[in-house]
């Protein structure tokens, strides 16, 4: 199956995409990956490129994959069906990017990252769950957040926006149907949501 391209390469003028909001997950991507020592990283579906270049800046090498050529990956390709053997890197990372194909297909390329991963897979995927942030500042440790899960009745639908086919916590998407599809290829090792913009929740998988 083939898709259309969402958006132009335009759409990630520094103005209009990144906030100080988004700034604050890309740290995170960074310190996810940084933490697993890892020598080969693949990145599917890199954006602008920023993980790129800032895992760059601290000795980290990462090849990016992408099926439009206008964003320059290294390799031109599909995350459905990934061009690279069994194992191929130590980490294999996609963050904010399976939201955008198909449930359906958002689970096989999530299943080609297990194939060509080697340890672990980190993905980053939009939480529709509404949450009150809560901070303390607790001596010798400094400050600390708090997420606290807003009641919520009924999850909201989730209708097509043009680029985000589901969301987490949306209706027929709770995070345990996800975690449990994803887990049917690698184990769950870690997974929060990001302080500064708790949109964003990260997932690490490891073989």
């Amino acid at each position: 199956m083939t898709y259309e391209k969402q958006v132009e390469k335009d759409h990630y003028q520094f103005s209009r995409y990144m906030s100080k909001q988004r700034w604050c997950s890309v740290w995170h991507q960074f310190d996810e990956v940084q933490k697993l020592q890892s020598n080969r990283v693949l990145e599917v579906g890199p954006g602008p490129g920023l993980f790129k270049m800032v895992a760059a800046t601290f000795g980290i090498s990462v090849e990016t994959l992408d099926f439009d050529p206008d964003l320059k990956p290294d390799h031109v390709g599909s995350a459905t069906a990934l061009p690279f053997s069994d194992g191929s890197y130590d980490v294999v990372c996609a963050f904010q990017m399976l939201e955008h194909l198909p449930y359906e297909a958002a689970l096989q390329a999530f299943g080609e990252m297990a194939r060509v991963s080697r340890r672990h897979v980190i993905i980053s995927l939009p939480d529709a769950r509404p949450v009150w942030r809560y901070q303390v500042h607790i001596p010798k440790f400094g400050p600390c957040d708090f997420l606290i899960p807003r009641p919520l009745f009924k999850a909201a639908a989730h209708e097509f926006d043009g680029e985000h086919y589901w969301e987490l916590n949306k209706r027929g998407y709770p995070l345990s149907r996800v975690i449990d599809d994803l887990s049917k290829h690698m184990r769950l090792v870690k997974t929060y949501r990001v302080p500064e913009y708790f949109y964003h929740r990260f997932l690490t998988f490891e073989k």
